[in-house]
């Protein structure tokens, strides 16, 4: 873990805890955290990228009230009593900026990040990171038994022996002591529909690099082929808001910006986006049955 000010009885705790119940071989040199999210979005009333510009850092749901998962991060909400048993009471009466922030290992080195159920872009954590950082798999929504941290875990095994759906099986990561964008982050990494956005715009403000993946699309037959994916209400949304037959995730943060759709039911067409619309060659690795998994896809 970093000396910073960020290295705070609270976080050694938590560490400590997770360590005493992790086993395994410990993580390579090269797999990175990744924080996925919409960069379209707002937070506290502005677009999350300029709320990020202005505070210098990534915070928990605990500190922004906002999420791409479920929004219980309150006292006595789920969030805080996954954290609560996670991290043996470490963080209980914590002020909402001493919380660990999410995000997911890459180890499958996917261009589109770790987890992109959250999102279609994100900021790629920088390697010291890891040494600070807790892990479990499945989700820590799912009551996981499984833990790990840098120098030793057995969940790189367990996930890629794992049959469950491309969006659910990553390693969730769980980062203690503060991300600071000028300081942690590698970079940003943004879907390629962005490009000439105000999104782009907003990114080059930020104080750490911006790059590109090529960028996840469906077209609306696509759509409708995986209507039984989320719910054919969900395709029949998505072929609504598409343009010129096709969506990607500018279109559905478009979309959402109207207020004229359900923020949940534009989650959903994003994850058929996500779980079928990954850019080929985004990261591959093979499946437990021996196909080749795509990253977003299988």
């Amino acid at each position: 873990m970093e000396s910073t000010e960020h290295g705070t009885a609270r976080t050694l705790r938590a560490l400590r805890h997770v360590a005493a119940r992790s086993s395994g071989p410990a993580v390579g040199p090269g797999p990175r955290i990744t924080l996925n999210f919409h960069p379209d979005r707002a937070a506290g009333g502005l677009p999350v990228l300029r709320a990020l510009a202005q505070d210098g850092a990534y915070h928990s749901q605990f500190v922004t009230g906002t999420s791409n998962g479920g929004l219980t991060a309150h006292p006595g909400g789920d969030r805080w009593r996954w954290e609560s048993r996670i991290f043996g009471g470490a963080y209980d009466d914590a002020d909402p900026h001493e919380r660990p922030v999410y995000g997911a290992l890459n180890f499958r080195r996917q261009v589109v990040g770790a987890a992109p159920r959250f999102g279609s872009s994100h900021f790629r954590l920088t390697a010291d990171t890891v040494g600070r950082t807790t892990f479990c798999y499945p989700d820590s929504a799912a009551e996981p038994t499984d833990f790990g941290i840098a120098a030793g875990m057995s969940l790189i095994a367990l996930a890629e022996a794992d049959e469950q759906d491309a969006l659910n099986d990553y390693i969730e990561a769980q980062v203690h002591g503060g991300v600071l964008l000028a300081r942690h982050v590698e970079a940003l990494v943004l879907d390629a529909s962005y490009r000439g956005t105000t999104v782009e715009a907003e990114a080059r403000r930020l104080p750490c690099p911006v790059e590109w993946h090529p960028g996840y699309r469906l077209t609306v037959e696509q759509l409708r082929e995986h209507a039984d994916y989320r719910g054919p209400e969900y395709a029949d949304l998505g072929a609504r808001i598409a343009q010129d037959g096709q969506i990607d995730p500018r279109i559905i943060g478009d979309a959402a910006r109207t207020g004229r759709y359900e923020l949940q039911d534009l989650k959903m067409v994003w994850h058929t986006l996500a779980r079928f619309g990954a850019p080929k060659g985004a990261g591959t690795a093979l499946s437990p049955g021996g196909h080749t998994r795509t990253a977003g896809t299988s």
